[in-house]
């Protein structure tokens, strides 16, 4: 069985550490830019479908 000491496992322990920072910080970005580009033609197709059922009971009323 190879050992590496102390050492290596600081190495090892710096690289993980930096490596699930990394992860956080990818995903977190990405939330806050995707996040955007879903929401907002969402809005937009609520707005669609609101105005067209308004008109469609303004229509509809005598």
């Amino acid at each position: 069985m190879e050992t590496h000491g102390p050492l290596g496992t600081l190495w090892v322990s710096f690289g993980l550490i930096a490596f699930y920072i990394a992860l956080i910080w990818i995903n977190t970005l990405l939330g806050i830019l995707l996040t955007p580009l879903f929401i907002m033609p969402g809005t937009w197709l609520q707005d669609k479908f609101m105005a067209r059922k308004k008109q469609r009971e303004s229509e509809e009323a005598p």
